[in-house]
C-alpha cells in the first residue's frame, strides 16, 4: 500500500479544515448547541421524561446523529467533487496509487473530521444537561461507523454531483427529513400506528437508536439490529464506489 500517498491526500483535506475552521467546526457546534437551548428549554419543560431519561439528555445521542450523518456527508462530498471540478482529479488517476488508497485518504479524513466534531459536541452538551454514557465502547463503535458510513455515501454523491446544486440536494432534501423523522426529538414507541410501523423503513431510526443505547440502554429497536443496518450500508457504499472506479462513472470524463 502507498501509504504516502494515502497521508498526502489525508493531510492535504485535514488542513482545507483547518482553514475553514469557522464553517467546518464552529458553525455545527454553534448550531447543535442551539437545538440543545431551544428543544432543551422550550420543549424540555413541556415533556419531562421518556423513558426514565430527562428530555434534554434524551435528545443529546439524537443531535450528534444528526450532525454526524449531514457533516459526514458534506465532508466527503465536497472533499472530492473539487478536484473533479477543477480538474485535478485526473492526476489523482494517473499517479501510482490505488483507487482503495484514493478513498482511503478522502474518506479516511472526512471521517476523522466528523468524529472529532462529535466529541466536540458531546463535550458541549455536558454544560447543558447531565450526561450518562453507559456503554462507551459501543458509543465510540457507533460513532466511528456512522461517520466512515456516511462520508463513503458523501463521496458517492461527490463523483455523482455534476454542480453545486446536485451536490446540496441528497443532504437537503433527504438526509435532514429522515433525520429529522428518525427519532432524533422523540421515541417511535410514541408515534400512533401506522406511523410507528412506517419509522422502520427509515434507516435513520436504526442510527438514532443505537446511538441512544449506547447512552441509557434504551432503544427502538434492537442494537444488533442497528448494528447490522450501518454494516449493510457501509458494504453497499463500498459496492457502489467500487464500481465507479472501475467503469470509470463521471470519473474519466
Amino acid at each position: 500500500m502507498n501509504l504516502r500517498g494515502v497521508l498526502a491526500i489525508y493531510v492535504q483535506e485535514m488542513s482545507r479544515t483547518l482553514r475553514t475552521a469557522m464553517q467546518s467546526i464552529l458553525a455545527p457546534v454553534i448550531s447543535t448547541s442551539l437545538y440543545f437551548i431551544v428543544f432543551g428549554a422550550a420543549i424540555g419543560t413541556r415533556i419531562q421524561e421518556i423513558d426514565g431519561v430527562s428530555y434534554g439528555a434524551f435528545i443529546v445521542p439524537g443531535l450528534i446523529m444528526m450532525m454526524l450523518l449531514m457533516q459526514s456527508v458534506t465532508n466527503a462530498a465536497v472533499g472530492i467533487y473539487f478536484p473533479k471540478f477543477t480538474g485535478t482529479i485526473y492526476e489523482y488517476l494517473s499517479a501510482p496509487i490505488s483507487s482503495f488508497e484514493i478513498v482511503l485518504g478522502f474518506v479516511g479524513a472526512a471521517a476523522t473530521k466528523t468524529v472529532i466534531l462529535g466529541a466536540i459536541i458531546l463535550i458541549t452538551a455536558g454544560f447543558f444537561v447531565p450526561l450518562e454514557i453507559q456503554h462507551p465502547v459501543w458509543m465510540v463503535a457507533f460513532l466511528v461507523l456512522t461517520a466512515i458510513s456516511f462520508s463513503l455515501f458523501g463521496f458517492i454523491i461527490g463523483i455523482w454531483a455534476d454542480g453545486f446544486e446536485q451536490l446540496n440536494i441528497v443532504p437537503m432534501l433527504f438526509i435532514t427529513p429522515l433525520t429529522f423523522l428518525g427519532g432524533s426529538f422523540y421515541s417511535i414507541s410514541v408515534l400512533p400506528e401506522p406511523w410507528s410501523t412506517i419509522s422502520l423503513f427509515n434507516p435513520v431510526v436504526y442510527l438514532i437508536s443505537g446511538f441512544r443505547w449506547s447512552f441509557y440502554s434504551i432503544s427502538d429497536v434492537n442494537v444488533v439490529v442497528s448494528l447490522g443496518a450501518i454494516s449493510v450500508f457501509m458494504l453497499a457504499c463500498l459496492g457502489v464506489i467500487y464500481w465507479m472506479f472501475n467503469t470509470g462513472y463521471r470519473l474519466k470524463s
